[in-house]
C-alpha cells in the first residue's frame, strides 16, 4: 500500500496508532477529557506527517484510570495484540510516560516494537525511534521517568508512615466492627458487639473452634459478606486496630490511633499472650512425613505426576498422602487412582527395595563400597523400611532417588522401575517389576 508524495514518487503508507493514558479516573466523565486532548494532539501530528505516508488507523487505544507503573492495562494489551498481528507501523503518544513510567517495562515494549518493525513517536518530546538520535534521547528521558516514579513512590510511603504516626486511618477496607465516616474509623454498633464477643470468649475458653461456633449461634453470619471461619477469626484476634492502635506493615510498628478502641487494652493483651502460648505448644506427636517418592511417583491412568499432600485429624496428628495432579485440577475427574496413602505406598516401595536388594551380589558390592561386614549389610537390608527410617530425611530421599527411576500407581497394582544402572547390579531388579 502506497501514497503519492508531492514529488510524484510513491511513498509507503505507515499505519499510525494513538495510545493515551490517564492514571486516575477524575475528570474522565467530562465531555472533553485528558484522553481526548492527548488523542487530538497526536492526530494533529500524524496529519502533519501525511506527506511521509503517515495515516491514522480507525481505532482508539485509551486507558483511563490505569497506572503507568505496570503493563497490565486493557488498551495497551489490545495495542500489543494488533502489533503482533501486523496491523500497526507507528505508535504515537502525547508523552513517553503515557506509555510507561517503568524503564524496565518500556525496554520490554521497545523490544516488541523492534521485533515487529514498529516505530515509536512522542509528540511533545520530538522523539522518533526510527533514527539513532531519537533512540538515545528516548533512553535518557525514560531514565528520568523511572526516577520520577520512584521518587513519587517514596513520597507516598513517607506520607503514609507520617499519617500512621499521627494515628490516622490511611484508607482501605475497614476492619469488621468498624465503618468509615469522614475518612475516620468509627465502631459499627452491630458488628462491634460481635468483635467484643470473640475477644471475650477466646480469653475465657482459649478455643477458636468453640468461639467460632458460639459467635455463629449468637450473631449469625458476618454482615460484610465474609463467612466466619477460624482463619479470619485468628486474623481478627491479631488485629491491633481493635485495641485502638494503627499498624504499619512494612516496619512492623504500631502507633496509638485516633479511632475508638472496640476492645480494652487488658483484654487485648490477654488474648495475645494466649495466642503466643498456643503457637509455641502445638502438638509434637505428628507423624514425620518423608515424601520420599516426590518426583518419581506417577499416576498410571493419567500419566502425570502424583504430589505429596497432608491432612490434619484430631489431636494434631497429620496424615500424608499422594494425589494425582491431573485429578486434583479437574473438577469432575474420573481418574481411578486419585489419592493414595503416603505411608502405605512408601512402605510398599521400601519393602520391595528390601527384597530386591537382598541379593548376594548387591550385598557384596554394598559391603565393599562401604567397608562393612556382609552380615551387617544383610541384616540391615532384611528390614528395609526400618533401615530407611533410621536415616535422616535427606538421606532417605537420596537413597530412593538413586535406586529408582519411577513408581507408577495403577488401579490394579504398582510398577516399581529401577534405574538402569542399578538394574545391572541387582538380580531381581527388572524394569517394570509389579508389586
Amino acid at each position: 500500500m502506497t501514497a503519492k508524495a508531492e514529488s510524484g514518487q510513491a511513498t509507503p503508507v505507515k499505519r499510525c496508532a494513538v495510545y493515551t493514558r490517564k492514571s486516575c479516573e477524575d475528570g474522565l466523565e467530562l465531555e472533553y477529557n485528558s484522553l481526548d486532548a492527548q488523542y487530538d494532539s497526536a492526530v494533529s501530528y500524524i496529519r502533519s506527517q501525511s506527506w511521509n505516508g503517515w495515516t491514522l488507523i480507525d481505532k482508539r487505544y485509551d486507558d483511563g484510570g490505569f497506572s503507568g507503573g505496570n503493563t497490565n492495562r486493557p488498551a495497551l494489551k489490545e495495542l500489543l495484540a494488533d502489533i503482533e498481528a501486523g496491523k500497526i507501523d507507528i505508535v504515537v503518544v502525547y508523552k513517553i510516560d503515557r506509555l510507561s513510567r517503568s524503564l524496565c517495562d518500556f525496554m520490554d515494549l521497545s523490544r516488541v516494537f523492534e521485533r515487529h518493525g514498529v516505530s515509536f513517536v512522542s509528540v511533545t518530546q520530538q522523539i522518533d525511534t526510527s533514527c539513532p538520535a531519537g533512540r538515545m534521547l528516548l533512553n535518557i528521558l525514560m531514565t528520568f521517568a523511572q526516577f520520577e516514579r520512584e521518587m513519587t513512590s517514596d513520597r507516598i510511603k513517607d506520607k503514609v508512615l507520617a499519617s500512621k504516626q499521627k494515628g490516622m486511618w490511611t484508607g482501605g477496607v475497614a476492619p469488621y466492627g468498624y465503618r468509615v465516616e469522614n475518612k475516620h474509623l468509627v465502631p459499627d454498633p452491630g458488628s462491634a458487639d460481635a468483635v467484643r464477643f470473640v475477644f471475650r470468649r477466646y480469653a475465657e475458653t482459649g478455643s477458636p473452634k468453640t468461639v467460632l461456633s458460639e459467635v455463629l449461634h449468637q450473631f449469625g453470619e458476618r454482615t460484610d459478606g465474609v463467612r466466619w471461619n477460624t482463619g479470619n477469626l485468628y486474623r481478627m484476634l491479631r488485629n491491633c486496630t481493635y485495641a485502638g492502635m494503627v499498624p504499619h506493615g512494612p516496619t512492623g510498628q504500631t502507633f496509638k490511633g485516633q479511632h475508638e478502641a472496640i476492645v480494652d487494652g487488658s483484654l487485648w493483651s490477654d488474648c495475645q499472650r494466649m495466642l503466643d502460648e498456643a503457637a509455641t505448644h502445638k502438638p509434637a506427636e505428628r507423624r514425620e512425613s518423608t515424601a520420599i517418592l516426590k518426583g518419581i511417583l506417577k499416576c498410571g491412568h493419567c500419566g502425570g505426576a502424583m504430589t505429596p499432600a497432608f491432612s490434619s485429624k484430631k489431636r494434631g496428628v497429620r496424615y500424608s498422602y499422594y494425589r494425582c495432579v491431573a485429578a486434583a485440577k479437574a473438577a469432575t475427574s474420573s481418574c481411578p487412582v486419585g489419592n493414595i496413602s503416603g505411608e502405605a505406598i512408601e512402605r510398599l516401595v521400601l519393602e520391595h527395595l528390601g527384597t530386591a536388594l537382598h541379593s548376594p551380589e548387591f550385598i557384596r558390592l554394598a559391603a565393599e563400597e562401604g567397608g562393612w561386614p556382609q552380615d551387617d549389610v544383610r541384616s540391615a537390608l532384611a528390614d528395609m523400611p526400618r533401615f530407611v527410617e533410621g536415616l535422616a530425611l535427606a538421606e532417605r530421599d537420596r537413597l530412593v532417588h538413586c535406586l529408582l527411576d519411577e513408581v507408577v500407581v495403577r488401579e490394579d497394582g504398582v510398577d516399581i522401575v529401577f534405574r538402569k544402572d542399578v538394574v545391572k547390579e541387582v538380580k531381581d531388579g527388572n524394569d517394570g517389576t509389579t508389586a
